[in-house]
């Protein structure tokens, strides 16, 4: 069983059991969190599309930690005008374990 859902304004396939990576939440780490737009639904080959999300499914998870990203370097040159700007930045996730799919 898995469920198409949109956590933080992305769109995530998610089972039971599986740990993702999220934009940072404003929740502590280890408190419980329900996400309720749940887009589509797959129980054993029965297929729920939702218009635009399932009625009635929710998907809870945990708050595992609060992590930094990778560094991302953006550098910007232009070619005989000595012009070049580095600049870089780390983005804030947030690690959540699926614990229930309840459709």
């Amino acid at each position: 069983m898995y469920a198409i859902v949109e956590i933080a304004g992305q769109q995530f396939k998610v089972e039971k059991d599986c740990k993702i990576f999220v934009h940072r939440l404003k929740q502590n780490e280890g408190d419980a969190v329900e996400f309720d737009k749940v887009l589509m639904l797959d129980n054993n080959g029965s297929v729920t599309v939702g218009a635009p999300t399932v009625a009635g499914a929710k998907v809870s998870a945990k708050v595992l930690k609060h992590v930094k990203g990778e560094k991302v370097i953006v550098f910007h040159k232009k070619r005989r005008k000595d012009f070049d700007k580095k600049n870089g930045h780390r983005q804030y996730f947030s690690q959540i374990q699926i614990e229930n799919i309840v459709c």
